[in-house]
Order: C-alpha cells, then structure tokens, then sequence
C-alpha cells in the first residue's frame, strides 16, 4: 500500500504527533474526511475502520480491506448500525486485544472548509479516544472528492498529473471523556470535534450527512437555497428525536392534527403534541411556523416538514398525507391550502401557487383533491420547476441563477458562512 502512494505522488507522508497505543485510545477518530485518499492514514496506522458493508464487493480492494478486520456497516439497515455500535464497544473495550479502530465521525465526506456534525458511534462505548486531523496543503486541490463535482475517476486522473502530493496526519493528544460525556456520547463527540476544529482552523457547523441527504434528495420538490427545512432538522434533533426513526409515527401525528381541525396552538400545548418538554430548542422550532408572531402555530405544519425530513424524495406520499389533514370531507383542498402545504414542504415563506392551481383544476371548481394532483404531477414531472421554482423561492436579494457550488461540490448550505455560527436563531419562515 505505501508503495501505491509513492506512486501516485504521495512521496512522503508528515506525520505530527504520536500515535498512542490500544491500550490507551482503542478508538482513532479522523477529520475531515474528504476523499478515498484519506485510506492513507489507515494504511500507515493498520487500523480497522468502519466502512460501508457495499465496498468488501470491490474487486481486489475489498480483499485488500478485509486484512485489517473492518466493521461493515449498512446505512439504509437500522438494525446493521445496532450492531455496529456494539461491535465497536466490544473491541473498543477488550484492553488492546484488537487493532485500534479509525473511525471517520462526520459519516461523509466534505470539502474540509467546516466540520459537520460528529455521529455518536466511536463516542457511545465512554472510552478514550485519539483525534486525529488530516491536511492536504496542496496549491491545487485535486483531492476533495464529494457529492457534487469530479467523480472518483476524475479525482484519480488527475492527482496522478502532480508530480508530488503533500498530505499530514497529526495525531493530537488522547481526549479522555469525563463522567458527563460518558453519559452523553453527543457532548462527548461535540467537545472531540471542537478540539479538532481548533487543532485545523477551521469552523463547526451543525449540519449533518442527512441534512446533505435532504438537501440533495431527487423529488419533484427539490428544496430551494433558503429552505427553513434544514434549520428544522437541526432543532429536531436538538430536542431527541431522530427523524429517521419518527416515519413511523407520522400518521399518529397526522391523525392528531387532522382532528384538531387547523386550530392552532401555544407552546406548551405544542410540546405536549411532541411529547417534550419546553426548551429554548422547542421554542426555536416553534418560532419557525409561528408566521403572524401570535404564540400559536399549527401542528399540521409540523407534520407536513417532519414528512419532508423523514422521506425527502417521495414527494407525493408527503403531498397525500398533507391533503388528509388539509382537506374537507370530501378530500378537497382549496388554493390557500395547497399554498400552506406547499410553502411548509419547500420551506418558505411565500410562495405562489395560482397558476399551479388553476393548472390542476381544470373544470374551475375552486377545489382539487390528492387524485388531481397526482395526475397532473405524472403528466408534468418538472411542474414544481415550471409553476414554483423560477422566482418564488428565492428572495430578492438573492440572484436568479442558482449559487455557485462550493469547490468540488458540498452543498452551498453547508458552507460555514452560512452554518448559523455568531448569528441568531432561524426566526419565522417569514424571516
């Protein structure tokens, strides 16, 4: 493996710091991660890592990584991250009997302008763990591979075409959790981060690989640049609750709004709703759907953006479960109503929608039902582009032609300019 990074340019690796043994840090975690070439700090430690179950099928590489006994891990199976968690606590707890395990906490790869939020597996096992930063100082960044811009090949070609590569790993000083991390693996892995983040320069930003995921997702409502809809998950999973294990529970919360009939309601009787108790976080959330500044909001707005977050590219199951709570008895929904569903799915503040209505109901009648829209929506796929995108969901402020992605491509939303650091809390869709 050394002997492929030499040829590939990498002819001598800096390394800062030492590396501690498994007695004293069984667990090694790596940032930022930006690219396959961060394979480089494995090789050089031995470590196992923590990959996905899809890459022991690559020829000759997967064989390759199966030596140094990796954690396979699948995202889309809940139960495959349990087991995960425990695999880990188990080798992480066996006093040095297993190799370290490097562990890449952000979950994806970024640009390594920030750093995204830490997931909690390399913290839960409450062990000792060795941080360990990676840099790239190159002029010309031929590295950063994510999810927009040069694709791996791309990436490879033409990190071959420099004659020297330059890369350092520094491993900083082992971070011993105290008795309050020990209990919290989400402070134990912001406190890690924050040390990292130091040790590299660079800011935090709260946003996570799912929050990447939902910014990206293929639906017929891709979310515009100044969605409130990330800032909503965020908050949501300030409060506890995970939106990925929330689906579930999504027509019990829909039902409950359904028979409340639109009445809104105050903050204590909307954490109720949640089943959590008052916060400053849930006053945050609650501030997002309290338009008019009255202390009330609607739960069914609630239930139409958790929808969103929890499957952002079915679209039309997030549209049927709106026009359920929305709509009379008869399953009709009127225009200010499709103009409420659809500002909260998209995350803004306003939003026109007349000629998208007037498009669907094309017998005049003043009302639609779910039926209608479907079948508009299979004849025009690209409806959202054509009726709502052009210029509604931008303000005017901002340019008419999309941002320029950030270099290789992480998400614009992501940058830390725009993470929320130094600046209040996201007030109102109207703000």
């Amino acid at each position: 493996m050394r002997t492929m990074w030499f040829a590939g340019g990498f002819h001598w690796v800096v390394v800062k710091g030492q590396q501690a043994p498994p007695s004293e840090a069984a667990i090694l975690t790596l940032a930022p991660h930006s690219s396959y070439f961060d394979a480089i700090a494995v090789t050089m430690t031995m470590s196992s890592i923590v990959m996905k179950a899809e890459s022991r099928n690559i020829p000759i590489w997967g064989t390759l990584i199966k030596y140094i006994r990796p954690v396979f891990v699948s995202r889309s199976d809940q139960d495959s991250r349990r087991k995960t968690v425990e695999e880990i606590r188990r080798r992480a707890q066996s006093n040095g009997k297993w190799p370290q395990i490097m562990i890449f906490p952000e979950g994806t790869c970024t640009n390594r302008t920030c750093l995204i939020t830490f997931k909690p597996g390399a913290f839960i096992p409450g062990v000792p763990v060795q941080p360990v930063v990676l840099r790239y100082p190159n002029k010309l960044d031929t590295i950063t591979w994510t999810w927009q811009g040069p694709g791996a090949l791309k990436i490879l070609w033409l990190t071959l075409c420099q004659f020297h590569n330059r890369v350092e790993i520094e491993f900083l000083p082992v971070y011993s959790p105290s008795d309050e991390e020990k209990k919290d693996p989400a402070l134990y892995a912001s406190n890690v981060r924050r040390v990292m983040a130091e040790a590299l320069g660079v800011s935090v930003t709260d946003y996570t690989y799912d929050d990447c995921q939902l910014a990206l997702a293929e639906g017929q409502l891709r979310l515009p640049a100044d969605t409130c809809l990330l800032e909503f998950a965020r908050l949501v999973r300030g409060l506890g609750l995970k939106p990925e294990t929330l689906e579930k529970d999504l027509d019990k919360y829909s039902n409950r709004a359904q028979t409340q009939g639109g009445r809104r309601v105050g903050l204590p009787e909307f954490a109720e709703y949640l089943g959590v108790p008052v916060s400053d976080t849930l006053q945050d959330l609650f501030s997002l759907f309290d338009e008019s500044g009255d202390g009330t909001a609607d739960p069914r707005e609630y239930v139409v953006a958790l929808s969103v977050v929890c499957r952002p590219a079915r679209t039309l199951d997030t549209i049927q479960l709106a026009f359920r709570m929305y709509g009379s008895q008869d399953g009709c929904v009127d225009e200010g109503a499709l103009s409420s569903i659809l500002k909260t799915a998209l995350g803004v503040a306003e939003l026109t929608v007349t000629d998208l209505f007037r498009a669907i109901d094309e017998e005049e009648t003043g009302r639609i039902t779910f039926a209608d829209f479907r079948r508009f929506a299979e004849a025009f796929p690209d409806f959202a582009e054509d009726y709502l995108y052009p210029d509604q969901t931008r303000p005017e402020s901002c340019p008419q032609t999309p941002p320029a992605p950030a270099p290789n491509g992480f998400c614009a939303d992501f940058s830390p300019e725009n993470s929320g650091i130094g600046r209040k809390p996201f007030r109102k869709k109207l703000d």
